[in-house]
Formats: C-alpha cells, structure tokens, sequence
C-alpha cells in the first residue's frame, strides 16, 4: 500500500468534493443554524464511503449502464434543489431574520436525516462523481492499491464535510447577522438553481 496513492486518492476526492454543490450547501446551513450538522456531515461521509467503495471495487459501470435509474434519480434531483433555492430566496427576502428552511421542515432529527439523504442520493453528480470517476481511476489499480485510493478519497470526504460543518457552527455568530444571512440564502439559491439548471441540461442531453 503506497501513501503516494493515499495522497492520490485525498487528492481526486477533494477535486469532486469542494466545488460548491447541493450537498455542501446544505451542509453550510445546518451547521449555520447548528441543527444536527454534525450528523449531516457523517450522513454525507458515509455516503460517499458506500458510493465510493462500490465503484472503486467493481460498481463504476452500474449506474452508467442504467439509464433507467439514472434518469429517476436525476428528475428527484431537480425537484428538490429548486424547492430549496425557492425556500432560501423565501427567507432572503422574507422580513423574518430566520431562514424559513432551516427552522422547519430540516430542524428535527428525522427530517435533517431524510433531507441530508435527499440532497446526497437524489444528485447524480454524487454517483458520476464517486461511482464513475473515483471508481473508474481507483479501479485500475492493483487490488492493495485500490484500498490506498479509496482510504484517501473517504478521508477527503470525512475532512471536508466535517470541517465545513464545525467552521460554519463556529462562526454562526457571525455568520447569522440579518445582511449576512440574507447574502448567504441568495448566494444558496441561486447555487441550487444552478445545480437544477446543470441536471436538467444534463437530462435533456442523455
């Protein structure tokens, strides 16, 4: 097992990860309103461990060879990314200081759960990203090997997602001033939408 393909494999994971998207976003706004946000960023990691095992280990061409599926999955997907930017443009400009979202339907345990697992399954780019990519780099490599890249692309997904949860928690205070706020809620609308816009380009193309 080498660490030059553990950092490979931190690498590419943090490459899929980072770029501001549906899960993220919902991860920011709990732990903003520190509403179960640790167990949001777990729910994400363990996700994207399963996903990411799957495909590095034999799994990557499923979902790609499941039209079906993918098609189900994506049309879930735009349905509740743009129910979410409309919930966060609802809040940016609602004259409560409160973001309608977070202090609803995702504030107790159960509904951050199903929500945290909504944002995380029902985006395809989650699987084309650990599934399809992950999967299909990890998977040509020798088997002990295989098991160096996908340590290193579970760990970037445990790091990341829990250090955006305990840096959004940590600066609450700060970031839930009403200007602020509002500036976050549109800034998360109008990433989801892209992320809407995105899957349905997406699907009309497939």
């Amino acid at each position: 097992m080498s660490l030059l393909t553990i950092v490979q494999g931190f690498g590419l994971g943090l490459s899929m990860i980072i770029p501001i998207g549906a899960q993220n976003a919902f991860v920011l706004n709990q732990g903003l309103n520190r509403q179960h946000h640790m167990l949001t960023a777990a729910i994400c990691s363990v996700c994207d461990l399963l996903l990411i095992l799957v495909g590095i280990f034999g799994g990557g061409m499923l979902l790609a060879s499941n039209p079906v599926l993918l098609n189900l999955v994506t049309l879930g997907g735009i349905a509740f990314v743009v129910v979410y930017a409309c919930q966060s443009f609802k809040s940016a400009f609602s004259e409560t200081d409160k973001l309608s979202l977070s202090s609803g339907r995702f504030r107790s345990l159960g509904a951050v759960v199903m929500g945290t697992l909504a944002v995380t399954l029902l985006n395809p780019h989650v699987y084309l990203d650990t599934v399809v990519v992950l999967g299909s780099i990890g998977g040509q490599l020798v088997q002990t090997e295989r098991v160096a890249f996908a340590i290193g692309a579970v760990s970037a997904s445990l790091v990341w997602f829990f250090s955006l949860a305990a840096a959004a928690a940590r600066l609450s205070s700060i970031l839930n001033k009403p200007a602020i706020r509002r500036c976050i809620d549109i800034f998360v609308g109008l990433m989801m939408l892209f992320v809407g816009v995105k899957l349905a380009m997406y699907w009309l193309s497939a």
